[in-house]
C-alpha cells in the first residue's frame, strides 16, 4: 500500500521534566542502538488526550506522580521513513499526529520502573533538553527541535 494513502496515527507525547529541568528519555527495546526518545503512544477509542497521556506514561515508565505544566494546543506530525512503513503499527499508519504535554515529575527516581506489562524501554536517563535532537532517531529530529522550543518557553 502506498505511504500516501495511509492515515496518520493519533497519539500523545510526554515531556517529563525533573526538578533540574532535565528531560526523561528512554532507550527503545525494539531499537536498542544509541537512540533515545520521550514517552509517547496512541490514543485509544473514546479517550481524551490527557487520559491517554497519563495512561501512556504509566504503561512506559510506571510514573503517576506528575503535574501538567502545559498542554501544547496544536498537533505535531512526523512521517515514518519508507523502510518502516508496513513494519510497525500493523502497517496501518504512515506516521503520527501527536498532542504533546509538558509535565513536571513530582516523585523520586526510584518510582521510575521500566519493567511494565509490555515494556517499551530497556534503559532511561535524564538529559538536558538541548541534547534532545542529538539522541532521537533521524526521522523525528525536526519534531524534537520544535518541542525543544516549547520546553524553553516553560523553563526559560
Amino acid at each position: 500500500m502506498s505511504k500516501h494513502v495511509l492515515p496518520m496515527r493519533i497519539g500523545v507525547g510526554i515531556i517529563l521534566l525533573n526538578n533540574y529541568n532535565q528531560v526523561f528519555v528512554g532507550k527503545r527495546k525494539d531499537n536498542p542502538v544509541n537512540n533515545w526518545q520521550m514517552p509517547q503512544g496512541g490514543v485509544d477509542k473514546g479517550e481524551d488526550f490527557t487520559t491517554a497521556m497519563k495512561r501512556e506514561l504509566i504503561e512506559e515508565t510506571s510514573v503517576t506522580n506528575i503535574k501538567i505544566l502545559k498542554e501544547i494546543n496544536h498537533m505535531f506530525e512526523y512521517e515514518l521513513p519508507e523502510s518502516l512503513i508496513g513494519k510497525i503499527w500493523n502497517g496501518k499508519f504512515r506516521g503520527q499526529k501527536q498532542r504533546w504535554f509538558i509535565t513536571r515529575f513530582l516523585g523520586n527516581d526510584n518510582e521510575i520502573n521500566l519493567d511494565t506489562r509490555r515494556p517499551e524501554f530497556i534503559d532511561w536517563k535524564w538529559i538536558d533538553p538541548i541534547k534532545l535532537p542529538e539522541v532521537i532517531v533521524n526521522f523525528k529530529k525536526n519534531l524534537y527541535i520544535k518541542l525543544l522550543k516549547e520546553i524553553n518557553l516553560i523553563i526559560g
